[in-house]
């Protein structure tokens, strides 16, 4: 136990050092630098007697009692330790660097692991209960991750190794082999230890699902990933950098998939996520701001693409590609609103005019639209009535010609109509 776990006051270790002559005498014994001698003592509640602890002593041991220890530090080696629970239960402890940069090179994503590795029991005799090279005969176990296959406490430190690494791995037994099939020398509530070698591992080829279209699936898998970073905790500032660069890569990828399933207001509120964190994070804009395009949110998406140019001049390419897309898509957007509502707004009042419907004259429905998108405003038309027929004027005229329309006062004031009730998503209605 840690001295800074230690409490206060007569449970916290009475601490002696060594004299200095004796120091000095061992390190005229060929020791390069003085042994320190500390001894301590213990209440029981912090020792062997402490609730789950993980070393089993002998029914004749004093467990109960306060005891004293002393203790000499030989040597020292540094050790990379990682707390992957957060409580002190699962403890995984590097012994030989791998190879690669961490967690960049870590088998994150669900992959072909290939490991070596012994379980032992934590009694006196570290009691070992399988071993690849003894019990396998010598060939490495081959699994793949996020299937089930090995212990979730052994899964989850491999994840985090880097090829070539040794790892000392503690675990508790809910992560061991109580929710597992339990090897015959280990008995049920036993705690664990693995010695584990990372040997390889294949990831899968690409974003192997989303390309197959199946977007659901894959979700699901980068969620699961984002999970994992949950056990995570960051060492160093450093480090913190490098994990939230990789988190935010996974939310990007989750957004992707919200947007291919037609879900653009979940992609919107998990490119946030991003930008909540990294609020200058180009491809969160980007792609929050394609996700506005395809919800119909022109303004914002146009913000977030312009911003995109103010933050990095390199995306400027992509961001005026998506300009002129939006551009696009917002002039599509004008002309389905202009025929939706074709001749709405040249009622007079008390008129009834049907939404949608075709207005008939004496042009076929497709040469009329061309003249309407040709001429760049909307061509006046004849006045339907309910069953989709045309009303002429009074033959009764001397002249024989045929008066004008009269354009009412909501005619006048179209343009700004249009936008407020495609705003408001009445994109087809009957209005009396």
């Amino acid at each position: 136990m840690a001295e800074n776990d230690l409490p206060d006051q007569d449970f916290a270790p009475t601490k002696k050092k060594k004299s200095d002559d004796e120091s000095e005498k061992r390190s005229g014994e060929g020791q390069e630098k003085p042994v320190e001698g500390d001894q301590f003592k213990m209440k029981p509640e912090i020792h062997y007697a402490e609730e789950d602890c993980p070393v089993t002593v002998s029914d004749d041991f004093p467990k109960n009692d306060e005891l004293h220890f002393e203790i000499e530090m030989l040597d020292f080696h540094k050790v990379k330790v990682r707390d992957m629970l957060g409580d002190g239960r699962l403890i995984k402890r590097r012994i030989v660097d791998g190879r690669g940069e961490f967690p960049m090179d870590c088998p994150l994503h669900d992959s072909l692991l290939r490991v070596h590795y012994k379980g032992m029991l934590l009694n006196e005799e570290k009691t070992v209960f399988y071993d690849t090279i003894v019990d396998n005969y010598g060939q490495p176990l081959e699994f793949r991750s996020g299937e089930g296959l090995v212990p979730e406490g052994l899964e989850m430190c491999v994840r985090l190794m880097l090829p070539g690494e040794i790892s000392l791995v503690t675990c508790p037994p809910d992560y061991a082999y109580d929710k597992f099939t339990r090897p015959a020398i280990v008995p049920e509530g036993a705690h664990v230890q693995w010695e584990i070698e990372l040997l390889d591992f294949e990831m899968p080829k690409g974003n192997r699902l989303f390309k197959e279209g199946k977007y659901e699936l894959a979700k699901a898998k980068y969620e699961k990933v984002l999970r994992e970073y949950n056990h995570v905790n960051p060492q160093d500032d450093d480090e913190g950098k490098i994990f939230l660069n990789s988190r935010n890569s996974l939310h990007l990828n989750v957004a992707a998939c919200y947007q291919k399933m037609g879900e653009f207001r979940k992609s919107i509120e998990t490119c946030n996520k991003v930008l909540d964190a990294s609020p200058v994070h180009v491809k969160a804009l980007y792609r929050r701001g394609m996700a506005y395009m395809l919800v119909g949110d022109f303004d914002e998406a146009q913000k977030d693409f312009e911003m995109m140019i103010s933050i990095d001049k390199a995306s400027e390419p992509d961001a005026a590609a998506a300009l002129l897309k939006l551009k696009q898509k917002e002039q599509e957007a004008d002309k389905k609103a202009k025929r939706q509502f074709k001749g709405l707004f040249d009622r007079n009042p008390g008129e009834i005019a049907e939404v949608g419907g075709d207005a008939r004259d004496d042009k076929s429905p497709h040469k009329a639209e061309h003249e309407i998108e040709n001429s760049g405003s909307e061509k006046e038309i004849s006045k339907t009535d309910l069953d989709g027929g045309v009303t002429n004027d009074d033959d009764d005229d001397d002249d024989g010609e045929h008066e004008p329309e009269r354009i009412g006062f909501l005619g006048r004031l179209w343009p700004s109509g249009r936008r407020i009730l495609a705003g408001l998503g009445l994109n087809r209605c009957s209005i009396l």
